[in-house]
């Protein structure tokens, strides 16, 4: 079912969880209560990595970390499901 361009239009002001993932990481709670604020947490992804960013729990994009008007900001380097970024990288 294909709905026509003005049917998205509805869906245009509902609210979403919009996630930009860092990485993970598994730690113990006993682990977790000792962190202060001069802790280091390892995540698992590297610093060149791709981030994973997210719509309501499910991956949409992948994207960097970019500085903008003294902001962090997100840029968009390739959308899931994108089979020419997927085949260049």
């Amino acid at each position: 079912m294909t709905l026509p361009a003005r049917g998205f239009d509805l869906l245009k002001d509902v609210d979403v969880r919009l996630t930009v993932e860092l990485g993970r990481t598994a730690m113990k709670l006993k682990d977790v209560l000792t962190l202060g604020p001069e802790s280091v947490v390892m995540l698992d992804r590297l610093t060149d990595e791709l981030l994973d960013v997210m719509v309501n729990g499910t991956l949409i994009a992948r994207g960097e970390i970019v500085a903008d008007n003294g902001r962090f900001a997100l840029r968009i380097v390739e959308l899931a499901g994108d089979d020419a970024s997927a085949e260049a990288a």
